[in-house]
């Protein structure tokens, strides 16, 4: 395993509900001592005190705060998936506005509690191979859901449905993960009102 790749692995996996939950008060401390102090004055002393625990206790689940940056980054990712995937697999509304405004309200409800963390999180966590596959492999997975919605709708009428299935992924994660994050940010209702009469109206235009 390549050093870069070693510094942000977690150094221990909890096999015992003590230890993940000892695991888990560390990423929560993280995430509130990021947000509070920004990644550079988020030292791993801050977040050990946040946590209640010894710094050399945090330092037997992460080395360093790389390591926590980019854990909270795959749990963010990993509840994002899972709460798609909860959608794809269940009922969805007739009319395409309504489906894009399913999703659209999902991405917001996933990043408006703490925008500016989520930025942070997206531009300063280290990217492991392993990471970057599974976020390749999550986008992968939601374009194809996306095509084969778009492809099934009758109200669809853009024709090149690959590309939109495209577009229309980048256009939510971006636009939500920026404008949500602004010093100003966009009001979320406004967001997802504007954001989904843009996508209806481009594939059924």
């Amino acid at each position: 395993m390549p050093s870069d790749q070693r510094r942000i692995q977690p150094r221990k996996q909890p096999r015992q509900v003590r230890a993940e939950l000892t695991r888990q008060r560390i990423l929560t401390a993280a995430a509130h001592v990021f947000a509070e102090h920004g990644y550079a004055a988020g030292t791993t002393n801050r977040i050990a005190e946040r946590a209640g625990l010894s710094i050399g206790s945090l330092y037997q689940y992460f080395p360093n705060k790389d390591a926590i940056l980019a854990e909270l980054l795959t749990r963010h990712l990993d509840g994002g998936t899972a709460a798609a995937a909860k959608l794809l697999t269940g009922p969805l509304p007739g009319s395409i506005e309504e489906v894009f405004r399913v999703f659209v309200r999902l991405a917001v409800e996933a990043h408006r509690d703490d925008p500016h963390l989520l930025r942070m999180l997206l531009e300063h966590a280290p990217r492991s191979n392993e990471l970057l596959e599974r976020v390749g492999r999550v986008k992968q997975e939601m374009v194809g859901h996306t095509r084969a919605l778009l492809e099934g709708h009758p109200e669809v009428r853009v024709a090149d449905t690959a590309t939109a299935a495209r577009l229309v992924i980048a256009t939510v994660e971006l636009g939500v993960h920026d404008l949500l994050a602004e010093p100003d940010p966009i009001d979320a209702r406004r967001l997802e009102d504007e954001m989904v009469a843009m996508l209806t109206r481009y594939v059924t235009g």
